[in-house]
Parts: structure tokens; C-alpha cells; sequence
């Protein structure tokens, strides 16, 4: 039980990581909070399937933050624009000294490093035009 435990810290260890140097993020904490706000941001726009079938391919400690709080029952939001979609993020970034753009733009690089390559493109794909330009 500890072996998968340990497994996960590092597995999500080099996720905030990655995504610090990704968004030139200062420290671990600044990562993390750019990854909660826009996973949850992503989350609440997908089906319960597509949510489910990303979070698959989580360490188990990013699929817990990704679940933290859900109410499967209320998604898909259907945020259709781009500005709806940042505001939302920056609304959980807090007080955080990190631009909700770069945020996005940051977290979106890392899933396209860290998730299988047709799993991204389906949450693309579900995702509206204008938020998709956010995910280069």
C-alpha cells in the first residue's frame, strides 16, 4: 500500500514540477494552485463520461484534486466563450499572483505532455472554439 503511495507523491511531485518550469512558476504551492483552478475549470465543461475517462489517466493524488468538490449531476456548465472561461478560472486562482491565461495555457501544455494523445483531443473537442484556442 505504501509502494502506491510513494508511486503517486512522485508521479504528481513531477507534475507540479513540469508545470512550474512549463509556466515559470515560482514555487510548488503557485503550480498547484494553477493546476486546481484550471482542471476544475476543464472538469466542470465536460460530460461525467469525458471527465471520467481524463481523470483516468491522473496520479491518484491529481485525480483526488480533480474530484475534490464535483458535482457530476451540474456539468456539463457550458461556458461557451473564452472570457466566461477565464473568469472562472481566475475566480479560483484567488489572490494568486498568476494570470488566468497563462494558467490555462500552462496546465493545457502539461496535459498535452502527460495524457494520451487521443484523450486530448477528445476533451479539445469538447471543449467550444473560443475556449479551445486557449489549448495551442
Amino acid at each position: 500500500m505504501f509502494g502506491a503511495l510513494n508511486a503517486t507523491t512522485q508521479k504528481t511531485q513531477a507534475w507540479l514540477d513540469e508545470l512550474a518550469e512549463i509556466g515559470g512558476f515560482i514555487s510548488d504551492a503557485q503550480a498547484y494552485t494553477a493546476l486546481h483552478a484550471v482542471l476544475h475549470t476543464l472538469r466542470d465543461q465536460l460530460t461525467v463520461n469525458e471527465s471520467a475517462h481524463l481523470a483516468a489517466q491522473f496520479p491518484m493524488l491529481v485525480r483526488g484534486l480533480y474530484y475534490e468538490g464535483w458535482k457530476p449531476a451540474a456539468t456539463p456548465v457550458g461556458m461557451r466563450s473564452r472570457p466566461e472561461f477565464l473568469a472562472k478560472v481566475a475566480d479560483r486562482l484567488g489572490n494568486a499572483d498568476i494570470k488566468p491565461e497563462d494558467a490555462c495555457r500552462a496546465v493545457f501544455r502539461l496535459l498535452d505532455h502527460r495524457i494520451a494523445a487521443g484523450e486530448v483531443e477528445d476533451v479539445r473537442h469538447a471543449l467550444t472554439h473560443r475556449v479551445r484556442e486557449l489549448w495551442e
